[in-house]
Parts: structure tokens; C-alpha cells; sequence
């Protein structure tokens, strides 16, 4: 099979976020056709199907979009050039959004809209940057009330059924939470979840009545479950549990079925659950990866994005009659990468101290020589890498490489103890980890050792600037995209809010300085051997753009070869179409040069 050049699989779109109008006579999802996350409509009505029309023509990106009540308006997100300070916005149908928040200084979380479409709840730091408040704002006056205030991370999660009460949720760490109910006329909150060790509580409804919340929790537990909470007692029950996490639960507006995917290793199954019947169904789909499920207002249609590496981020509908599962959007579709992408086998290997750490590890099609091969780190470290498309990925797998993208120690999705592996003082096993698959892909994958590359972004790109300052023989190349260089100086300098919710994983600097500065990548520039390139958006709420700046001005003061690529425009992803065929250009020059056929 020939080989093609990169340009196709850069121009691959993306559709997600999809949302039924009220009606159900539309459904409006975010995609970038034109090259920047729009609000694009399809008509659903029976003879008007055909292609989306864009109902958005904004020149910063949408970050999200649910529909009003009863109304056939929209909310919708914005920030500027990525600094990831969301203004909420109201879009009516003529398209020009009209301001809500105004206070661009400050980040804005929707929290949904009244039953009667009226009012809108929403989270904002704008009283102080280091807390989240909760208030609500009439959609006709504009006017915005305080609903809560204190020093915590508070957001709103749903409306009651009545609209004189907000489900809202209280953050204590990424990885617990709490639940209550505020009363919208005293203010006064009833929590739901109060508990002894880490829990979490999330995509919760309320049942029919309104006496019971319908949601998935860990609360002692190794994995997400379904759950049932009786408001009154505050007794949860369990529905459903398995041996894999469930996500991204959604109810209907009869209140009588619930969808959610379980998250089997990285690859979704849907299950979809007729609470009166106590039916369980599931439905086939693609290698990958569901999320974003919601019900169409009446009852017969489920939407979801679906994301593969062999099926790019398109929205599919699921008939609940059938339980047969239709693509809605070919945003994604390139007639000449069709038969070209390559899906991932699920493999394990084993660390120094003998735990099974999984990987997704993918190979040419066509391949008979030993493989240089492309160890890319996902962010978090909360986080898991998922068989789903990536286009540099694609194109190297296209172009003769192996990629392999591992969920190593602090990874989510394989319970909580696997998540806790790396905390703090625990943060170098996690690296060691990295030695050991290099071991298996020597031993197992087919690879050439002298041309083995690591790749990462932001936590991953720490990850990559550790691997090849602590372990520099390894390495043949490196790329490190928004990674932070020092925790030190990371807590320093990242969000007030931020370095609060991150101090429970990566320690603080009062306690842990120390060991902060015995192993910060930072420290031991000296010893990087690899060849490197930085990647970084100027305007990067998460990991200030100094992180790249320090590595990359200690690495020339001694002539080390490292190339950067600072965006003026973007933040801590690449959003723009123009920045991601730079980026995505100058990654695979670069692997070519030292790993590839250049080299």
C-alpha cells in the first residue's frame, strides 16, 4: 500500500457535543469544518435530512453548546485564543451570540437552564481566582444573583424538576467530590454524599418524582457504578457495578431509561437500561470510544459522539426501537485515508516491581523490518490514553512506524489504587515504567532500538522531559507539547484554583520542595542526550509557557540540539487549523530526521 503525505490526515474534522432541540426536529453538534470549533444544524424532520449548516460565525472557538429549556435557543462557550476563561453566551436562531458573563478575566462553568427556560445557573472564580461561586441570571433582565460563596470549587449540576432547587456538587480533589441541594429561597444546602475516603459522585438526574438521583459513584469502591440516592435518608444503593469504569450517564425526559458506556480497557461499550422493565440492552459499534450520550425528546433517539482510530469524532444515533446504531456526520470522512487507518491491539507489560501496566500498541499494515517506534504519553496524569484518532499517530503508522500509547501507573480507568500508583513521592515509578515497556517493545514489538522517539503533552510532555533527563540512553528523539519542565515552578506560577486541585496529586512545595528539586527535569538538563522539540501556546492557563522557556534556554546555553515553536494565539491546545498543520508538520519532520527515513 503506498504511502501518502500528511496533508489528509491534518484536514480530518472533528463533529461532538451533540444536542437535540426541544422539539427534536433538529440536532446541533460543534464541529470544525471551517477549520474553528462552529455550532452546526442538522435537520432531523423526515425529507429535510441532507448536509449541516453552520448556525455560529464566531472568530474565537465554541467550547460547548446545550439548548434552553423549552426554547429553541441556544448556550453556548467561548474563550480567547485558548486562555480557557469561558463566557457564556446566548445564541438565537438569527446566529449573533449576545454577552452574559462578560468578565473575560474570569472562567465561567454552565450549570444548565431553569425547567420554565428562564434562568440559567452557572460557576464562575470571578469573586476570587482561587474559588468557584455558583450563581443564577434571569435570560430576559440579565441580571446575576450569588447563589453561593466560600473558599471551595462549587458548580452547579442540574435544576430540580420544580426549579426551586440546584443540584450542585462541591470539588475536594480531581478525584472527589460531594453532592447537595441548595434551596433557591434560603440558600441553605443539604448534602447528599458525605463520606469517609475518596469518592465521586457524577451524571447525576433526578428520578420522576424528584425523591431519588440516578448517578455513577466510586464511594468504596475500586470502579464507577450505577447508583441510586434516596434524598431524604441519603442511603445510596447500588444498580449496577462491573469490573470497569461506566461513563457519561444520561437519563430522558420521561425519566424512565438511562444510557451509559463502560469503559472496557480504553474502548467503549453502550448500554442502554429500561428502569420499569429492568431491561438491559447494548448495541454494536466500532472500535472506540462513546461519550457525550443524550436522549431525544421523545424517547426514540440516542445521539452520541464516537470516536475511533479508525473512525474519527462523528455523531451516530442509536434507534431505541431497533437498538441499531446509524452515523448521523461524515464531518470526518476522507474518501483517501479509507482503509489506511490502523487500530490499535490492546497489550500488557510488566514493571520493576511486577505491575501489569496496559498500552495500546499499533503497527504498519505492511511491515517486515524491525520498526522505529513512537511512545506518546497522555496528559492528566488523571487521565487514559483510548483507541480513538490521531492524525500525527495515523500518519506515522502510514509512514512505518509503531506507535504505542501506554496508560502507565496514575492513569484512570483501571480502578483507584492503579490511579494512586504515582502520587507525589511516587512520581518516578510511574517513569520507570516507561523503561520496562521499552524492554517489551524491544522483546516483543519489533522494534529498532537505536530509533525508539517519546512524545507527550502537558503532565505527558513532563513525563517525556523525565524519561530523557533521568534515562538518556533510551531515547533517539523527544517531543514535549505544553509539559511542565519543574513541578516547583509549575505550582508557582499555574492558576490560584488550579494549584489547589493539583497539590493532592503532585505534593506541595512546603512539604515536598525537596523532592520537587531531586527529580525536576529542569535540574538535570545536563544529562539530556536527545534530541528535543518544544511546543507551546503563549497563552496556557495550565502550564505557563516559562516551563518550555527554561528547558529550552538551558538546553541552547550548551548548544544541545532543541527546536520550539512558541503559538502566539493559542493556549494549552492547538485549536486552530493553521496551528495544528504547523505543529503536526514540523512533529513528523523532526521524528523523520532523527528516527526516520532522514535519519
Amino acid at each position: 500500500m503506498a504511502a501518502i503525505g500528511i496533508e489528509p490526515y491534518l484536514h480530518v474534522r472533528f463533529a461532538k457535543n451533540p444536542v437535540y432541540d426541544p422539539i427534536g426536529h433538529k440536532l446541533s453538534f460543534i464541529a470544525d469544518y471551517t477549520g474553528l470549533p462552529q455550532v452546526w444544524e442538522l435537520n432531523l424532520e423526515e425529507g429535510c435530512e441532507g448536509w449541516p449548516v453552520q448556525t455560529s460565525f464566531t472568530k474565537e472557538r465554541i467550547t460547548f453548546i446545550s439548548y434552553i429549556n423549552g426554547k429553541s435557543n441556544l448556550i453556548v462557550g467561548m474563550d480567547v485564543g485558548g486562555n480557557e476563561n469561558q463566557q457564556l453566551y446566548l445564541l438565537k436562531e438569527e446566529g449573533k451570540p449576545i454577552e452574559l458573563t462578560n468578565s473575560p478575566d474570569h472562567i465561567h462553568r454552565y450549570g444548565g437552564s431553569s425547567p420554565d427556560g428562564k434562568w440559567i445557573a452557572w460557576s464562575s472564580n470571578r469573586r476570587n481566582p482561587a474559588f468557584f461561586d455558583i450563581y443564577i441570571q434571569n435570560l430576559e433582565s440579565l441580571d446575576i444573583r450569588l447563589l453561593t460563596s466560600g473558599d471551595g470549587t462549587f458548580s452547579a449540576v442540574k435544576w430540580s424538576p420544580d426549579g426551586n432547587s440546584i443540584l450542585l456538587q462541591k470539588i475536594n480533589s480531581p478525584l472527589d467530590n460531594d453532592l447537595g441541594i441548595i434551596d433557591l429561597s434560603t440558600g441553605s444546602i443539604n448534602w447528599l454524599t458525605e463520606h469517609t475516603g475518596e469518592a465521586s459522585f457524577k451524571d447525576a438526574h433526578f428520578n420522576r418524582d424528584a425523591d431519588h438521583i440516578y448517578l455513577l459513584s466510586n464511594k468504596d469502591k475500586e470502579f464507577y457504578g450505577l447508583a441510586l440516592i434516596n434524598i431524604k435518608t441519603k442511603h445510596l444503593e447500588w444498580l449496577e457495578v462491573g469490573k470497569w469504569d461506566f461513563e457519561d450517564l444520561a437519563m430522558n425526559s420521561d425519566k424512565n431509561l438511562l444510557a451509559y458506556s463502560i469503559n472496557e480497557g480504553g474502548i467503549s461499550k453502550g448500554v442502554l437500561i429500561d428502569i420499569n422493565r429492568s431491561y438491559l440492552y447494548t448495541w454494536k459499534t466500532p472500535i472506540g470510544v462513546i461519550s457525550n450520550l443524550k436522549f431525544s425528546p421523545d424517547s426514540q433517539k440516542l445521539a452520541y459522539e464516537f470516536k475511533g482510530a479508525a473512525y474519527p469524532s462523528d455523531i451516530w444515533e442509536l434507534d431505541l426501537k431497533t437498538i441499531q446504531a446509524e452515523r448521523l456526520t461524515y464531518v470526518s470522512r476522507l474518501t483517501v485515508l479509507e482503509h489506511k487507518l490502523v487500530e490499535p491491539e490492546l497489550i500488557t507489560f510488566r514493571s520493576f516491581d511486577n505491575l501489569e501496566v496496559p498500552a495500546f500498541y499499533s503497527k504498519p499494515k505492511e511491515s517486515t523490518d524491525k520498526l522505529p517506534v513512537v511512545i506518546y504519553i497522555h496528559g492528566g496524569p488523571e487521565s487514559q490514553a483510548r483507541a480513538v484518532y490521531n492524525p500525527v499517530q495515523q500518519y506515522l503508522l502510514n509512514q512505518g512506524y509503531a506507535v504505542c500509547t501506554p496508560n502507565i501507573r496514575g492513569s484512570t480507568g483501571y480502578g483507584k489504587t492503579y490511579t494512586h500508583l504515582d502520587d507525589v513521592r511516587k512520581r518516578m515509578d510511574a517513569v520507570k515504567d516507561l523503561i520496562f515497556l521499552v524492554d517489551w517493545l524491544k522483546a516483543n514489538g519489533n522494534i529498532d532500538s537505536k530509533k525508539i522517539a517519546i512524545m507527550g503533552g502537558s503532565y505527558g510532555g513532563f513525563m517525556v522531559l523525565a524519561a530523557i533527563s533521568h534515562y538518556p540512553h533510551l531515547w533517539s528523539a523527544a517531543i514535549d507539547i505544553v509539559g511542565m519542565s519543574s513541578l516547583r515552578t509549575f505550582l508557582q506560577t499555574t492558576s490560584p484554583w488550579r494549584k489547589m486541585l493539583r497539590e493532592s496529586e503532585y505534593g506541595t512545595i512546603e512539604r515536598d520542595g525537596e523532592f520537587f528539586d531531586r527529580i525536576d527535569p529542569l535540574n538535570y538538563s545536563n544529562q539530556i542526550t536527545t534530541p528535543l522539540l518544544v511546543i507551546h501556546g503563549k497563552g496556557d492557563p495550565r502550564v505557563h509557557i516559562k516551563e518550555s522557556e527554561q528547558i529550552v534556554d538551558k538546553l541552547k546555553e550548551r548548544n544541545h540540539i532543541v527546536d520550539f515553536i512558541r503559538f502566539e494565539d493559542e493556549g494549552h491546545s492547538i485549536v486552530k487549523q493553521k496551528n495544528k498543520i504547523t505543529a503536526y508538520k514540523e512533529m513528523v519532520k523532526f521524528l523523520d530526521r532523527y528516527i526516520g527515513n532522514e535519519s
